[in-house]
């Protein structure tokens, strides 16, 4: 079989650790679909630039793929109000969803939220429980959805409030023991190796990966 990855966020802080993983992995292909160049160069790396409010045109970087990797996210400070937060959190992955379905892709994994909820009075958690109940209704042969907790990393913008929650949660992770436990940050490396993991273990049906069971199965 031959696996073609497509990772869709790959600037981000999980994509680029996953990006990385993948190309240091069992996989022929690597593509990634950026609006700018990423600075990696590998054989087996394939940059394709796009509109991501025109991805329907690109519908053909997603025939013959294996498994597609969803690291798309934003914050509402950079996108600039909840409706543009919406169109790179909710609409774009499930645009994206629709094309793979349409292309015949099996597995589709997503990196969502912790506390995610449809039904959630809290925007955030909101919007990412909309994004998994679309990904569910597209009918992947495998979905795999990752709720991860804070998450540790460098990241190439700066995040004031993420950089100082992230000082605290390092701290206090010898204490997150027993219930508290299912609440440690993760570093993002490990929410990709995690991801890479169960993409390879071509695992049928819909699971949800919990941040407690994500750094179990995130081990090197």
């Amino acid at each position: 079989m031959t696996r073609i990855a497509l990772v869709l966020g790959a600037t981000g802080l999980v994509g680029r650790a996953l990006t990385e993983d993948l190309l240091n992995g069992q996989w022929e292909e690597v593509r990634v679909l950026v609006r700018h160049p990423l600075k990696l160069r590998h054989p087996r790396l394939k940059q394709v630039i796009i509109d991501w409010e025109q991805l329907g045109q690109y519908k053909e970087q997603f025939a013959g793929v294996y498994a597609v990797f969803c690291c798309l996210g934003t914050t509402i400070k950079k996108a600039g109000s909840q409706e543009q937060f919406e169109r790179v959190d909710l609409d774009y992955p499930l645009a994206a969803a629709a094309l793979a379905s349409a292309c015949g892709v099996k597995q589709f994994l997503a990196v969502s939220s912790m506390g995610a909820n449809a039904k959630s009075r809290t925007f955030y958690t909101r919007t990412k429980g909309k994004v998994e109940a679309g990904l569910i209704a597209a009918g992947f042969t495998g979905l795999h959805l990752f709720r991860p907790s804070l998450l540790l990393g460098e990241r190439e913008e700066s995040r004031f409030g993420e950089r100082a929650a992230s000082m605290v949660m390092k701290a206090l992770d010898f204490a997150m023991i027993g219930k508290a436990a299912k609440y440690r940050a993760v570093p993002a490396a490990k929410v990709a190796r995690a991801m890479m993991n169960i993409a390879l273990a071509d695992t049928r049906g819909v699971h949800i990966y919990t941040n407690d069971v994500i750094h179990v199965i995130g081990k090197n």
